[in-house]
């Protein structure tokens, strides 16, 4: 997407100006400076002054000073850091663990605005609706916050509304980082890598969907579903009655934090069986119906009575196709059997390992991983950790793989931690052994490999039918010289608008020259209009290339280009 194309109205000047300003506040005026943002947008001017973070924040590591930033921005780019928080395949570790610390928290909207937003949204006053409503917040967050409630027929409640206003602030905030993300894939070295136009789509779909609180509700009523027969796990009720786009009615659930253990004792409750509970249930989301819950934090795992794990939170989730289950099984059991060269084929199946140069680097680099975990025992061996490791590797060697796998391994990294907090003895390598094996023995069952067999053969036949039309199309447009081949010359832009700089700066020095030539020659004789024994045009000429100098060098000493 070109960025001359962006909606350019005052609100979303402001908004550049503002979020250009705060990148460099917090140190990051250089990557400004080389995205060359003046020269895109056109103004004629520039949009911020270069400068260099104060003191005190030069004290603190990039990664903090990058949290911070995304902080300041505000809701959207908070969002994205969440999400960027997710990926350690393109996020080094030092900001990854940064940008978990985000602080998803912004002063409560006034209770008369939320009243109005139900209002708006579910066609009746709050006193209708509601027997009780409480018009202070039980949690403040950048999209929504949520309120207690009792419902006429008696049932305790909590409505989660989202801010009134915030959908125009997205959408402008999504633009900026469009733009952003085109000039960082074409000038930043190295930057296409990473294909940020791809993350900012990724992201304004997954947020476009989590502003959709009715989408959040049918996700919650898919996951009360596909557990309503394990009495071991609980989710809250959808009241679809008093449920929009905009608010979200749940059952209201008391329970005690997964990561409170002295209270889960003094409650009688039992650790371990929390532990195991909450594993099972987990690895059950991931291997049996491929919807996984991605942010489990403690604060989203209440504990019922009876060891009943209850789940809040449906914002975020993570999605694993039956190929996708058996890839990341085959990947594990690679890994545990010390069998690289099957590692390294699932790799190129699945990922985009193209330089073939680098295959002996990655198998020794990959040898090297396996023998750091080969010889801990078994119920030592973390399965998040070590997972997060190998996505290491495959950064290094430019291996993407699909998002879903770095939510899952992120969540699982998180489920382990909280299992051995609760019982020092969890061992998740014992708890995934079951549901990896029934995964390898459906994949190779007679039923399914007669059903891969079938659909193999019924793409042959179909390209079978295809190629003739396809190649004799080919044929056609070389003989009549239609064929075209497009090629795209990254950076060419940049490299036209340095020669033009230069080109108008060498100009402009010439016309200074002439001007203070012109001036000493007027200066040598005495015709005219004189000021203090001197010709005024000649005092006259050297003010005006005395000024015209200055100006130069100031603009060159800013761009910081001698």
């Amino acid at each position: 997407m070109p960025f001359n194309r962006i909606n350019r109205n005052l609100r979303s000047l402001k908004r550049y100006r503002q979020v250009l300003g705060i990148l460099i506040k917090y140190g990051f005026g250089h990557i400004v400076e080389q995205l060359n943002i003046d020269y895109y947008l056109q103004l004629g001017k520039r949009i911020v002054s270069l400068g260099t973070a104060s003191r005190e924040l030069e004290r603190l590591t990039q990664a903090a000073r990058f949290r911070l930033a995304l902080e300041e921005l505000g809701p959207t780019f908070i969002k994205l850091g969440q999400l960027l928080s997710s990926r350690s395949d393109i996020v080094q570790l030092d900001v990854l663990e940064e940008l978990q610390k985000l602080q998803d928290h912004l002063p409560a909207v006034p209770a008369d605005q939320i009243m109005a937003q139900i209002h708006r949204e579910l066609g009746y006053p709050v006193e209708e609706l509601f027997q009780f409503f409480d018009d202070k917040p039980l949690a403040t967050a950048s999209i929504a916050q949520v309120h207690r409630g009792t419902l006429k027929t008696g049932e305790q409640i909590v409505c989660k509304i989202r801010r009134p206003g915030i959908e125009p602030v997205i959408e402008t905030d999504i633009d900026i980082m469009m733009g952003l993300a085109y000039l960082i894939e074409k000038h930043l070295p190295g930057g296409d890598l990473y294909d940020p136009i791809g993350l900012v789509k990724e992201f304004r779909r997954t947020i476009h969907r989590e502003l959709d609180f009715s989408r959040e509700g049918r996700t919650t009523d898919r996951f009360s579903a596909n557990f309503q027969e394990d009495e071991t796990i609980h989710i809250p009720k959808v009241f679809w009655d008093y449920t929009g786009q905009t608010v979200l009615t749940l059952e209201y659930i008391s329970g005690i934090k997964i990561s409170e253990q002295e209270k889960l004792k003094a409650a009688g409750l039992d650790p371990k069986v929390i532990a195991k509970n909450g594993a099972d249930n987990f690895l059950k989301q991931v291997f049996i119906h491929g919807l996984f819950h991605a942010d489990p934090h403690p604060g989203n795992l209440h504990v019922l009575p009876g060891n009943v794990i209850c789940i809040f939170d449906f914002g975020m989730v993570g999605r694993l196709d039956d190929d996708l289950k058996l890839h990341l099984t085959e990947l594990l059991l690679c890994v545990l059997r010390r069998d690289v060269d099957r590692l390294i084929r699932q790799l190129i199946y699945s990922g985009e390992v193209h330089d073939e140069s680098n295959l002996k680097n990655l198998k020794r680099d990959l040898n090297e991983f396996i023998d750091d975990y080969y010889d801990i025992l078994l119920q030592d061996l973390k399965i998040g950790k070590l997972l997060i490791h190998f996505v290491d590797i495959l950064t290094e060697y430019h291996i993407k793989f699909p998002s879903n796998l770095m939510l899952l391994s992120r969540a699982l990294f998180v489920m382990e931690g909280i299992g051995k907090q609760l019982d020092p003895d969890f061992n998740m390598v014992e708890q995934l052994k079951p549901f990896a094996e029934q995964i390898i023995k459906e994949r190779y069952s007679p039923h399914n490999i007669t059903k891969e067999t079938t659909q193999i053969l019924q793409s042959y036949q179909a390209l079978g039918k295809s190629l003739p039309k396809d190649i004799k199309e080919f044929i056609n447009r070389v003989n009549h010289n239609k064929f075209k081949i497009d090629l795209e010359h990254r950076g060419i832009e940049r490299l036209a608008n340095d020669l033009d700089k230069s080109t108008n700066r060498i100009s402009f020095s010439m016309v200074i020259a002439a001007l203070i030539i012109g001036s000493s020659l007027i200066m040598q004789i005495d015709k005219g209009p004189m000021l203090f024994g001197f010709p005024i045009l000649g005092l006259l000429g050297y003010s005006v290339a005395g000024f015209l100098g200055f100006g130069l060098a100031i603009a060159i000493l800013r761009s910081g280009r001698m």
